[in-house]
């Protein structure tokens, strides 16, 4: 690819990620990300990702990929070998750490907003890499109660992990004081996790009156 369009690529990416995160990415427009990456074509976008779905695919895959290749260092060989809380690290620990930078914490805020993906997490593509979905897999398997209540315990783990992160995403960028250092954040998310998947299930209660 030549540079011009190399970099070109770059920058609308860098701007995505930006606006995605600031403003939604739901939210945003592809003319917008193109204003802010200095483009006069309208369709740089498309020339270089086919869609904005291509261009937040791009995205995911851009700090996916080294997240799913820690993941398995952290929890290597057979996963019933490991604590349910080494398990937990492994899936957090890397994801956390994109906190230190500042194309990570716009990453994190994004994903907190794709909830209605989390329930597809088994399906095999790129964006839920292997790691990732074996993690949850066995985490699925361990997790206390029935098959039903599992499941939604795992969604649980996805969707306070990211909602998390993302928060503390956004009080960094914009100079909020923090409750502690980031040491404790990550070992409290994970003990917060565990809790979620291990806790005994109750008695069902009526909701009617």
């Amino acid at each position: 690819m030549p540079r011009d369009a190399t970099e070109t690529r770059s920058r609308l990416l860098i701007e995505a990620e930006r606006l995605f995160a600031t403003r939604g990415y739901h939210q945003t427009t592809t003319r917008e990300i193109t204003e802010a990456a200095a483009q006069r074509n309208v369709s740089a976008i498309t020339y270089h990702f086919g869609s904005r779905e291509g261009l937040l695919t791009e995205i995911l895959l851009h700090h996916g990929s080294p997240m799913d290749d820690e993941r398995a260092r952290l929890a290597g060989g057979r996963l019933d070998q490991h604590s349910t809380r080494t398990l937990v690290a492994a899936l957090t620990v890397p994801y956390a750490r994109l906190l230190g930078d500042q194309r990570g914490r716009y990453y994190l805020r994004i994903v907190a907003q794709l909830t209605d993906l989390f329930p597809m997490w088994r399906e095999e593509d790129a964006v839920r890499p292997p790691q990732l979905r074996r993690i949850l897999a066995a985490l699925e398997r361990r997790a206390a109660g029935p098959l039903s209540v599992r499941r939604e315990r795992v969604i649980g783990v996805i969707m306070l992990m990211t909602a998390m992160t993302a928060d503390r995403a956004r009080q960094i960028d914009e100079g909020d004081n923090l409750h502690h250092g980031e040491a404790r954040f990550v070992s409290n998310l994970i003990d917060m996790l565990v809790g979620i998947l291990e806790i005994p299930t109750g008695e069902p209660v009526a909701t009617a009156s």
